[in-house]
């Protein structure tokens, strides 16, 4: 058991390195349409901290009230970074972490991967840091995983973030869902029109991936399917969390919400916003121009801008 453990916890920091790589590429080259470069300009500070057998690994910057950005499937914190600049720069204590399982976290289980006990440790991990009464962010899986947290310790965060639609609000918009019957996961590519169609589902303004980034990361996907695999069947077991009840019965959500979602989101169609804004009564709803399901990554300064003001509202 002991060999196994290792083995796993060595995959997963393998694959960890090379998607942390994707991460990176993304977050240097999005955004370039409108001169949002990945320049943030602050002093980003890495640190981690042992939970539950594992590390959790997490970036900070900034003083003042808190928000915690939490980053979806197949993601890491590095994701975050140009927001997280530009709340530190507004006022604010940002903190991003790789969720277990994810970017740098390692020593974690194959079921770290449960979007309730992702929550659960995200409880941990904010007791373990001594947050109180913070603001919590979140993008596609992670929008979810505040969702349940909010739900599952209403009294903790003072408001909550979806910056991208969470998983599980709709149904998979049209493109994804003939990929899946076609037989592929464009989440986990395997030759390289499997990532064209990936970057094209992600973002309104695909960004150029030499191939001498593009085909290590093809290759992990390729040597560590099986693995990735599992983390999608084990995540997806929430693809109906947010959607589980009458829209007419609204979310048990107590704090101020705003949704922020892209107008050229393919993962999750805008058309759905109206129905996550009917089911969350007095949230309010923000239509980003000319993003996908990425807006940190692909308009960080609208993003960031959008958040600051609903941080400071006074309602």
């Amino acid at each position: 058991m002991r060999a196994h453990s290792l083995l796993r916890k060595n995959l997963l920091m393998r694959a960890a390195r090379a998607a942390g790589l994707f991460a990176l590429l993304m977050w240097a080259g999005a955004g370039r349409a409108d001169g949002q470069g990945a320049d943030t300009g602050c002093a980003i500070a890495s640190a981690s901290l042992e939970l539950d057998g594992g590390t959790i690994y997490y970036s900070r910057s900034g003083q003042g009230p808190q928000i915690v950005l939490l980053h979806g499937l197949f993601a890491q914190k590095e994701q975050w970074h140009a927001v997280l600049c530009a709340l530190a720069g507004a006022g604010y204590d940002a903190i991003a972490p790789d969720l277990p399982g994810f970017g740098q976290s390692n020593g974690f289980e194959v079921t770290a991967y449960d979007l309730g006990a992702q929550a659960e440790r995200l409880h941990g991990f904010v007791g373990t840091l001594g947050l109180k009464d913070f603001n919590l962010a979140g993008n596609s899986m992670g929008g979810t995983i505040a969702a349940i947290y909010v739900e599952r310790y209403p009294d903790s965060a003072r408001r909550l973030a979806f910056i991208g639609p969470p998983l599980g609000v709709i149904e998979w918009g049209p493109r994804v869902r003939q990929a899946i019957k076609d037989g592929i996961n464009p989440f986990i590519p395997i030759d390289p029109a499997q990532f064209d169609l990936e970057m094209s589902l992600l973002f309104a303004d695909p960004p150029e991936v030499p191939a001498d980034f593009r085909d290590p990361l093809l290759k992990n996907y390729v040597t560590y399917n099986r693995h990735y695999q599992q983390i999608w069947d084990i995540v997806n077991l929430y693809d109906a969390v947010l959607d589980k009840k009458p829209l007419d019965e609204p979310l048990n959500a107590k704090v101020p919400v705003l949704i922020l979602w892209g107008e050229a989101d393919a993962i999750y169609p805008i058309d759905g916003a109206a129905a996550l804004q009917k089911r969350l009564p007095g949230s309010q709803l923000v239509k980003l121009p000319r993003a996908g399901h990425l807006p940190m990554l692909e308009r960080p300064a609208e993003t960031a801008a959008s958040l600051v003001a609903f941080l400071r509202a006074k309602h």
